[in-house]
């Protein structure tokens, strides 16, 4: 069974910085992509970045050039690097690990952006 476990929200000040982790358990096989999903109260669940077995990132566009997505297969962790917050960055986060026939969502981890 996959467990994916985020970690690292916080309160930040706007202009700050914080990284998300999200680790997982279990055999993911070797293709796969990892999502980075930011929820706000009311709004559906919409994806900031994404990394796929291959390497290759995405961006949604109000986040690129701020944050980076990246793995160590090492740890089986995921990070997200998120630079420059702002209020609008405040949300719920979660992962979303998606292999052939599978989908597994993180439990979530809270970011509030405010002076």
């Amino acid at each position: 069974q996959v467990q994916l476990v985020e970690s690292g929200g916080g309160l930040v000040q706007p202009g700050g910085s914080l990284t998300l982790s999200c680790t997982v358990s279990g055999d993911i096989g070797s293709a796969y992509h990892m999502g980075w999903y930011r929820q706000i109260p009311g709004k559906q669940r919409e994806l900031v970045a994404g990394i796929s077995s291959s390497g290759s990132t995405s961006y949604a566009e109000y986040v690129q050039g701020r944050f980076i997505i990246s793995r160590d297969a090492a740890k089986n962790t995921f990070y997200l690097q998120m630079t420059s917050l702002n209020v609008e960055d405040t949300g719920d986060y979660y992962c979303l690990m998606t292999t052939p026939g599978h989908q597994y969502w993180g439990q979530g981890t809270q970011v509030k952006v405010s002076s």
